[in-house]
């Protein structure tokens, strides 16, 4: 179930059409939110006798905890991004001039290729 949901979060990025290179929001964000949930629909004492019953064990107070933490979870790494973006853009910047990207970031930062064509 998680290969399925990680590959679509992959392909929902191509429809929202935001810019995440290595692929992170849909494997890491989509995958790790369905762990979460997951673990309030399939926890069981049985294999955990110091855990919680999920919600297919009776018990759906779990999924709702864990709801809670994903939304706060979320909550949490959305804002400390900004400020972390904020600090970056006040001291160094978050972009690069036009001319920079033109000629390619091997270059213009590294001056080094990084194909030789």
């Amino acid at each position: 179930m998680a290969s399925i949901i990680c590959c679509g979060g992959v392909l929902f990025k191509s429809k929202l059409g935001y810019d995440d290179a290595l692929d992170v929001v849909g494997i890491h964000g989509f995958g790790g939110i369905w762990g979460s949930l997951a673990t309030g629909l399939f926890a069981s004492i049985t294999i955990n006798p110091n855990g919680a019953d999920g919600l297919f064990f009776g018990n759906p107070g779990l999924l709702r905890n864990q709801f809670i933490s994903v939304i706060a979870t979320m909550a949490y790494a959305f804002i400390m991004t900004l400020i972390i973006l904020k600090a970056i853009d006040l001291t160094t910047g978050l972009r690069v001039t036009e001319e920079e990207e033109e000629k390619g970031l091997d270059i213009s930062l590294h001056n080094e290729a990084g194909y030789n064509f």
